[in-house]
């Protein structure tokens, strides 16, 4: 997938002239009613010999005209980059996003950024989609520019989760399922499983103490992450290599009365080796329970025995 910037819009000087089909989006999480769009965009970008592109922002446009209650990310852009090539787009086209873009008019934004820089033939967008100062872009203002730019307007209705709630996917309805702990809902509306990313740094190394090490790993503040409690899931390094991991996330009252913030720990199955200093990846697949403070050490380690069991019975490790 080619990745593009709204300053230069810099495809190859070799690549064929093609008009583009396109779409607008956070894009957060990438999640399956954005695949379902991005499914839209590259069968009509076949049928009509066009480059299929996604438009994104290079931060949450929330972030810019409304921190106060900007949402946590469900992916930084590193993440959103690599899940949008996972779907076969030809590009992505990433718009700086500021103080002085959010004040961009919705007109100036379609002929700067779809007509002028991407040819822009077709675009598919969410039937409630908003774009542009004070969300004054939208279906209708699209329609009206298509015919004096050439290109129209398809929208599409969100699909809905399908597991019997009446409710849309939704990046919403996903962080609203972390926060419940509910990480096999989040994987079942994202189409993948929830990950976090961070460096592994130096912790107190109670866990290895008491014979059970973990990585302590450092995730940023503006990055969503499950309520407190324990979970399966999978570490991946640097390198690549996967390792089934127990997960701790919380405050460990057992130690802490007050701890100011949770952490992230995470046990790795059968390893013996050192991880300070790695960037990794920690996916969650199971919720095994909910944090609690323990009477004894030794209670403590027989949960955490429990703990490890759990997680290569539900992870096949």
């Amino acid at each position: 997938m080619l990745i593009i910037n709204d300053t230069s819009f810099d495809f190859p000087q070799n690549a064929p002239q093609k008009r583009s089909v396109v779409t607008i989006g956070a894009y957060d999480g990438v999640h399956r009613g954005h695949q379902a769009v991005i499914d839209q965009v590259r069968q009509q970008a076949e049928i009509l010999d066009a480059r299929s592109v996604v438009v994104t922002f290079d931060r949450h446009p929330a972030s810019v005209v409304r921190p106060e209650s900007a949402p946590l990310l469900l992916t930084d852009l590193d993440q959103k980059l690599e899940l949008l090539a996972n779907t076969g787009l030809d590009a992505t086209c990433i718009v700086k996003f500021d103080e002085t873009s959010s004040r961009e008019t919705p007109t100036n934004f379609v002929k700067r950024v779809l007509v002028d820089g991407l040819s822009a033939k077709r675009v598919i967008i969410g039937e409630d989609f908003h774009f542009g100062h004070k969300r004054g872009g939208n279906v209708a203002l699209l329609r009206e520019l298509g015919p004096k730019f050439d290109f129209d307007v398809v929208p599409i209705e969100l699909i809905n989760r399908g597991d019997g709630v009446d409710e849309p996917v939704s990046s919403t309805a996903i962080r609203r399922a972390l926060a419940g702990g509910q990480v096999e809902l989040a994987t079942q509306l994202l189409g993948h499983h929830f990950e976090v990313r961070g460096k592994v740094v130096h912790g107190d190394e109670r866990g290895k103490q008491i014979g059970f090490p973990t990585a302590n790993i450092e995730v940023p503040s503006q990055i969503c992450r499950p309520a407190d409690g324990v979970y399966a899931g999978v570490l991946t390094r640097a390198d690549g290599a996967k390792h089934v991991c127990a997960i701790n996330l919380g405050r460990r009252p057992t130690f802490y009365e007050h701890a100011d913030s949770s952490m992230l720990e995470a046990h790795l199955l059968d390893f013996d080796g050192d991880l300070y200093g790695e960037i990794v990846k920690v996916s969650f697949s199971h919720f095994l329970r909910g944090e609690r403070k323990f009477e004894n050490i030794d209670a403590l380690k027989a949960q955490l025995k429990n703990d490890i069991e759990q997680t290569r019975a539900v992870r096949g490790a």
